[in-house]
């Protein structure tokens, strides 16, 4: 199984994932169909070219989100979670836009038993987004429940 079981997270353990991602004008346009977000910032390239500090249209960035957490499963949670229990302190300091390809760091910032669930724990993260100059374009801390060490 390729996720840690809560026990094996430390307080400081850093991850730089491999999955790299280059954002496609289909992405944006597709993720905020689904979402049903209208946005001209996302969605009107002429708009964009004219009333926009940008010149072009940048990414939703619910699909930022969605991303730095998405990319971080594989090495993190996949088949060791519960279940997410809330992203805090999502921030989007640089904009993202078509062409621009992203990657993912990691960091283990807390840990602790669950109160109410003697066989699981809460482990925080600290998931950074990072654009292909190495700008940071995306930060959030996000709380998973995550399962313990089956008992042998």
């Amino acid at each position: 199984m390729p996720g840690l079981y809560f026990e094996e997270f430390t307080v400081g353990q850093v991850f730089d994932h491999a999955i790299r991602r280059t954002v496609t004008e289909m992405d944006n346009v597709l993720f905020s169909a689904l979402t049903h977000n209208p946005a001209q910032i996302h969605l009107d390239e002429e708009y964009c070219k004219h009333h926009s500090e940008f010149g072009q249209r940048i990414l939703n960035s619910a699909w930022t989100l969605a991303f730095m957490a998405g990319a971080s499963v594989g090495d993190t949670t996949l088949g060791t979670t519960v279940g997410n229990l809330g992203f805090q302190d999502v921030r989007f300091p640089k904009p993202v836009f078509h062409g621009d390809t992203l990657h993912v760091r990691t960091t283990v910032v807390a840990l602790r038993e669950s109160k109410s669930r003697p066989d699981a724990g809460i482990a925080t993260f600290l998931h950074e987004a990072f654009n292909q100059r190495d700008e940071l374009v995306g930060v959030c801390n996000r709380a998973a429940l995550m399962k313990k060490k089956p008992k042998a």
